[in-house]
C-alpha cells in the first residue's frame, strides 16, 4: 500500500502544514505529476484546488518535471532541484527521479491555489483583442559630454 507525507503550503498566510495519507486516499495520488492541479478534497483539503510542485522518495532523491516517468535517472544539472551548484557555470550528474508520483515516492510537496470561479473561466474563453498597447515613454535624462582629451606630442 501507498503511503505518503503531504506538505501543503499556503502562499497567502507563509504558512505549511503536514499530514500523512495512506491506503485509498493515497491510491488517489500514484499517476499524477508534477505540475498538475487537483481537487483537494480526496486528500481532506475540502474546498480548495491543489498544486503539485515536487516531491522526493524514500532516499531523499527529489522529483524534476523535466524528466518523464517515474524512474531514477542520471542527468547534467546545472541547478534547481537536485543540485546547487557551488562555482559559476558549474554542471554535474547528479541522480534524480522522474515527474510522476508513484509508489516510491515519500513525500508530496503542494500549493494551495484559489479555485477558479465560473466568471473567471468565461473571461479566460474570451480572446483577447489583437494588437499592441502604446504607453508613452518617459523622457530619458541628458547626460553632460565629456570633453574630449586633445592628442600630446611625444618627445621632442
Amino acid at each position: 500500500m501507498a503511503k505518503f507525507k503531504l506538505i501543503v503550503s499556503d502562499p497567502g498566510t507563509g504558512k505549511s502544514t503536514v499530514s500523512e495519507i495512506e491506503g485509498a486516499r493515497a491510491q488517489a495520488l500514484i499517476g499524477r505529476t508534477l505540475g498538475e492541479r487537483m481537487d483537494g478534497s480526496p486528500l481532506g483539503i475540502a474546498q480548495s484546488t491543489l498544486l503539485i510542485t515536487g516531491g522526493c522518495d524514500k532516499n531523499g532523491i527529489p522529483m524534476r518535471a523535466d524528466v518523464h516517468g517515474g524512474v531514477k535517472k542520471y542527468i547534467v544539472l546545472s541547478g534547481g532541484p537536485g543540485f546547487k551548484p557551488t562555482r559559476h557555470g558549474e554542471r554535474r550528474r547528479k541522480l534524480v527521479r522522474g515527474r510522476t508520483i508513484t509508489d516510491e515516492t515519500y513525500q508530496i510537496n503542494f500549493t494551495l491555489t484559489k479555485p477558479v470561479s465560473e466568471e473567471e473561466k468565461k473571461e479566460a474563453a474570451q480572446p483577447k483583442p489583437a494588437g499592441k498597447l502604446i504607453t508613452a515613454k518617459q523622457p530619458e535624462k541628458v547626460r553632460p559630454k565629456k570633453a574630449a582629451k586633445k592628442a600630446g606630442k611625444k618627445g621632442k
